[in-house]
């Protein structure tokens, strides 16, 4: 059974139904923003859809993975593109008709870009807050959280330099046994006689990397080499007495919807601290007509 935090998997369950507007189908993304392109995929009656719009449509309703190139005779481009000329000509013939002008619908359109700007605000938190060394560093925490009272067998090669670790991590992926290399190859005298074994070890209780090396590395792989305690190690995991960890992969997403929202959360706390609001009992509010006539210039203080 993987072990979570419980304030983990409820903050992203509960704020994941709050912005899921804002997300693709495999959790917030932490690219950074892109240059709009403005290569035009179809005119509709003078007005342009842009190549850009498609592939973000696409992105956005989970045909294709951010950062795929994506072509126009895709079946995807072409479904998307062609969803976006309908709404095009619809948005048209809207306006021709002036429901845009509506009461209601300018309401409704205010709050379409309000959920807009909101979702551009998380967009940004993305990109400036959830880095690739936050992913790893809540992913560190959260394998020795689910390794609590693990254990796991495995094997070491010890070699002096990187480049005599990638020499033999290339041979075991060529396909050479693992224990036919560490006689030769292993600095560890100790265990070189045998097979480079270690044994059962709890990965809490070894240094770092090794607690995300073993979450990483299924039972019969070997990882790739990783630098520890003075040397450089190929470790195999042979065995496991309990449900291993999810990979780093697998858990990003979940790790960067819920370091997203924890941002967002604090920014919600700030402006709601700072806000005025002042919620209705039913009364209906007009604004305020500006009056004629030159107005008071503000204070510093009021800007």
């Amino acid at each position: 059974m993987i072990r979570r935090s419980a304030g983990f998997t409820a903050f992203c369950a509960v704020g994941a139904l709050l912005l899921l507007g804002a997300c693709s189908k495999d959790g917030f993304e932490v690219d950074a923003p892109r240059e709009v392109s403005r290569e035009v995929a179809a005119m509709v009656n003078g007005e342009a859809v842009y190549t850009a719009d498609v592939e973000l449509e696409s992105v956005a309703r989970g045909l294709v993975v951010s950062g795929a190139a994506l072509q126009p005779d895709d079946e995807a481009y072409r479904q998307v593109l062609d969803q976006l000329i309908d709404q095009k000509l619809m948005a048209q013939e809207a306006k021709r008709l002036g429901l845009e002008k509506d009461p209601a619908a300018m309401r409704r359109l205010e709050m379409a870009q309000e959920r807009i700007m909101g979702n551009l605000l998380v967009e940004s938190v993305v990109a400036k807050q959830v880095t690739d060394e936050m992913i790893d560093k809540m992913y560190a925490e959260q394998v020795r959280l689910q390794q609590v009272n693990d254990q796991v067998s495995v094997a070491h090669i010890v070699t002096d330099t990187e480049e005599e670790a990638e020499t033999v991590w290339l041979r075991v992926q060529a396909g050479e046994p693992f224990e036919s290399l560490v006689f030769n190859h292993s600095q560890d005298s100790a265990t070189r006689m045998e097979n480079g074994d270690l044994g059962y070890v709890s990965p809490n209780d070894l240094p770092d990397p090794y607690p995300v090396v073993i979450a990483n590395t299924a039972v019969g792989d070997v990882s790739p080499p990783f630098e520890a305690e003075g040397g450089w190690r190929l470790l195999k995991v042979k065995d496991r007495r309990t449900e291993p960890p999810k990979t780093r992969e697998e858990m990003r997403p979940e790790i960067a919807t819920f370091l997203t929202l924890s941002e967002v959360s604090r920014i919600l706390r700030r402006l709601r601290t700072e806000a005025r609001i002042e919620e209705g009992g039913g009364q209906s509010f007009t604004p305020e007509t500006p009056t004629e006539g030159p107005a008071t210039p503000l204070t510093g203080d009021e800007l």
